[in-house]
């Protein structure tokens, strides 16, 4: 209702300010053929104190349609117009036509070949004066409510006007706020196929040109309709057969949109389209740039840009040449037929005998309307590309908003203690491509397991699973043995923490960066964090401290700096299980040795789920599982592992820099050549 209602009032509004805009034409009618041209109608003799009455040479004269029924008429007479001159008969004329004075003062009218005599009196301009007095009141007081209806056309107007951007503004505000809610709702799968650009894209360009389908287009749409309406409704009350020759209007005006929908569409969803993969490329090079400069790609990314600008180009033009030629050109076609009709019929028809005879604030009238017809058209026509660009738009958006989501769950749970447990579980990113087989493990609260495996082994594929990131596509993933599947989303990670190699800053402060703005989080709690991650002593250099600005992804900050902060944010919110997903590769070794140390006392009680590139970092880990190809191929403590001498003690061997060859405690079977590389 906060805006249906605002919409109806701007549409009621905006039906008010048309129909008194259209009523000046009537008005300006009643003017003309009433207190103006009216002058001619007959006059009669009258009383000499009648209100109505014109005074001439000592007789009083009052015009016929001021006569009351039954009231006494005196000689009639006529005051008739000849050229620029008026002229007084004081009798009656049989008929009317081609009016002539010669120079004697007789006036003769002739209509075909009968023609008639008057004699006539020359009226001086006061005489003149005397016959429109009685009319100036009427005049006058129509010329005020002539005045008054552009008044409240015009506030009707602005308040249409007002009321309907207000209402379009509250719509679009809306729409931003369901379509960003409903990137929150989102699978990550979704993510992994389209850049963050176009989905900027979706939210910014898109959703404003959607605002104009309500400023703009539905205003010009809709008031062109009401004046359309309006202005049919006063053509058939002045003159039916007009009117119904004009109504061709309409079926054009219907197939023109519609042909030019099917072209202006197709043109529309390309330029939509490549000012999305214009965004993305903008976006990507942004966030690449310090690559594509270390790899001197400039020109391949401005070719790349180029390419995609220059196909919005072309197609920005073919959408012009379409308008100019569907443009204005078709409008005065139209424009000049109707005119044409006008003209036959008045000129031809109208005006060929005294029965026909159309009055001239008739004429006026339908001048009038026939201009006022036109302007909704041209305004109709002028907006047809942003109509199927909104639609296009609105289009791409709704696609957008129709992808399946999860609602964001507002739901507690008690922290649980931390008992993970992986049951045969497969999942495949693309149908038939398993990066998971058969995945079993249980991981008990405090204890620590390790994941490692070469590029591509399912390592940060098992923590996707345990974060729901994505759903298991058969066995199943527990939390002290309850599907995971049966928590909402948000709930479960409640309790979990997690710290990625490359964090996440988001701008604002080093506090609020730990704290995410979580009103639980106490400035006491993100000071403890640091501390616990030995940050505090690193950051206690800024200006500002734990209040020092943070812009954009942390970019004056150092890599270390950045690490700690995510290991504090991890930290603050007293995860029952802690994600490191290679958090300490890109820490220096002095500060990779503070962290760890901090671990092994903000470990305990948690459930540690680690990917590690060091294997010296893993070394005290409860559980070690080696990943190859999907599977769990190895499992074991360090100890253990290395005794077995399979994958993970070659991994060892390499990292601390030794021979392949077995150490003399280990045992003398020969070493497997490495099946890959083994990083993250």
């Amino acid at each position: 209702m906060r805006v249906k209602g605002p919409l109806l009032i701007a549409l009621l509004m905006l039906t008010v300010a048309v129909a008194t805009d259209l009523a000046g034409p009537l008005v300006a009618k009643r003017l003309i053929d009433v207190h103006i041209t009216g002058i001619e109608q007959p006059w009669y003799g009258t009383d000499a104190g009648d209100r109505y009455a014109a005074d001439y040479q000592g007789s009083s004269y009052k015009r016929a349609d001021h006569f009351e029924e039954g009231e006494a008429r005196g000689q009639e007479a006529r005051v008739i117009q000849v050229s620029k001159d008026y002229y007084f008969i004081p009798s009656s004329i049989a008929f009317d036509g081609v009016r002539t004075v010669d120079g004697n003062g007789v006036l003769t009218i002739t209509k075909g070949t009968e023609s008639a005599s008057y004699e006539a009196a020359k009226l001086s301009k006061g005489e003149l004066y005397n016959f429109f007095r009685p009319e100036i009141g009427g005049l006058l007081q129509l010329c005020w409510f002539y005045f008054g209806l552009v008044v409240l056309s015009a506030i009707f107007s602005y308040g249409q006007r007002y009321y309907l951007q207000a209402s379009a503004n509250r719509i679009i505000r809306n729409m931003r706020n369901e379509v960003f809610g409903h990137i929150n709702r989102l699978p990550v799968r979704y993510f992994d196929n389209l850049p963050a650009g176009k989905i900027v894209s979706r939210i910014t360009n898109d959703t404003e040109s959607i605002r104009e389908l309500y400023v703009t287009v539905l205003a010009n749409f809709f008031t062109g309709t009401i004046y359309m309406a309006g202005i049919f409704t006063a053509l058939f009350i002045l003159d039916v057969k007009l009117a119904a020759i004009c109504l061709f209007i309409i079926p054009a005006m219907v197939l023109w949109v519609i042909l030019y929908g099917k072209v202006a569409k197709r043109y529309n969803r390309i330029i939509r389209s490549t000012l999305s993969e214009i965004n993305g490329r903008i976006n990507e090079t942004i966030q690449g740039m310090a690559v594509i400069r270390a790899f001197r790609k400039e020109k391949k990314m401005e070719q790349e840009f180029e390419n995609y600008n220059d196909e919005n180009f072309k197609y920005k033009n073919k959408l012009l040449s379409l308008n100019a030629w569907t443009g204005h050109n078709l409008v005065n076609v139209i424009r000049n037929v109707a005119y044409v009709a006008l003209i036959y019929y008045f000129g031809g028809g109208s005006l060929a005998g005294p029965e026909a005879v159309v009055s001239l604030g008739v004429l006026y009238a339908f001048v009038d309307y026939l201009n006022r017809l036109f302007q909704p058209i041209v305004n109709i026509v002028n907006q047809l590309p942003n109509l199927e660009t909104a639609l296009v738009s609105a289009e791409r958006v709704f696609v957008l908003l129709d992808e399946q989501g999860e609602d964001v769950s507002d739901e507690h749970m008690e922290r649980y203690k931390g008992n993970v447990a992986f049951e045969d579980v497969w999942f495949a990113y693309k149908e038939g491509e398993n990066v998971l087989k058969g995945i079993s493990f249980e991981a008990k609260q405090g204890q620590t397991v390790a994941l490692i495996g070469h590029t591509g082994s399912g390592k940060s594929s098992i923590i996707n699973l345990l974060f729901r990131f994505y759903d298991v596509d058969s066995g199943r993933v527990t939390i002290d043995g309850v599907d995971i599947r049966t928590m909402p989303r948000q709930t479960m990670r409640e309790h979990m923490g997690i710290v990625l190699q490359d964090p996440f800053l988001f701008t604002g402060t080093i506090a609020s960066n730990i704290s995410m703005d979580d009103p639980a989080i106490t400035r006491e709690r993100v000071e403890k964090a640091l501390q616990d991650v030995g940050a505090d002593r690193v950051l206690k250099n800024l200006p500002k401290g734990i209040d020092e600005p943070v812009i954009e992804k942390g970019s004056t900050l150092s890599a270390g700096q950045r690490q700690l902060i995510s290991f504090a944010r991890a930290l603050a919110f007293d995860p029952a299980i802690l994600i490191l997903d290679e958090a300490t590769s890109n820490i220096d070794t002095e500060t990779e040795a503070m962290i760890q140390n901090a671990l092994e006392i903000v470990k305990k009680g948690r459930t540690t789920f680690v990917i590690a590139h060091r294997l010296s970092t893993i070394k005290n880990a409860d559980l070690i599982l080696v990943l190859d190809r999907g599977e769990v191929v190895e499992r074991g403590n360090h100890d253990t592992l290395i005794a077995k001498g399979g994958k993970y003690y070659q991994m060892y061997q390499l990292q601390q820099g030794e021979s392949a060859a077995a150490p003399s405690d280990a045992s003398d079977k020969p070493m497997a050549a490495p099946t890959g590389a083994y990083s993250v």
